[in-house]
C-alpha cells in the first residue's frame, strides 16, 4: 500500500457543498476507517479518492504523486463499504465500543479508545 495525502479537498455539486476542506494523511500500511452519519460525505470522499468523482478543489496524492487527473484504473485503489457492520440505533461511539465491550474490555479502556 502507498501513502495517501489529501490536502484541502472540496467537492461541490452546483450550489451544494458535499465535502468541505478535507485534510488527511494515511501512512503506508495504515488501516483507516471513515465513520459518520448518512449524508456527511464519506462515500463522496472515497469516490473522489478513487477517481470516480472529480474534486472541485484540493489535491489527492497517492504514493507521493498527485493523481487528481488520473483515471480510476490508474490510481490502483479500492474501497469497501460495510454499513451492515454498524447498528443504526447507536451513535458512533457506541458502535465503536460495542465490540470492545463484547470482548469484556475494561470500561476505562473502551472509553479511551
Amino acid at each position: 500500500m502507498a501513502e495517501v495525502r489529501i490536502t484541502g479537498l472540496h467537492k461541490r455539486y452546483g450550489a451544494f457543498h458535499a465535502v468541505r476542506g478535507i485534510d488527511l494523511d494515511i501512512r503506508d500500511g495504515e488501516f483507516t476507517v471513515l465513520v459518520g452519519p448518512s449524508g456527511c460525505g464519506k462515500s463522496t470522499l472515497l469516490r473522489t479518492i478513487a477517481g470516480l468523482e472529480e474534486s472541485s478543489e484540493g489535491t489527492i496524492e497517492i504514493g507521493g504523486e498527485v493523481v487528481n487527473d488520473f483515471r480510476p484504473r490508474d490510481r490502483d485503489v479500492a474501497m469497501v463499504f460495510q454499513d451492515y457492520a454498524l447498528y443504526p440505533h447507536m451513535n458512533v461511539a457506541k458502535n465503536i465500543g460495542f465490540g470492545l465491550k463484547a470482548r469484556k474490555m475494561p470500561k476505562s479502556e473502551v472509553e479511551a479508545r
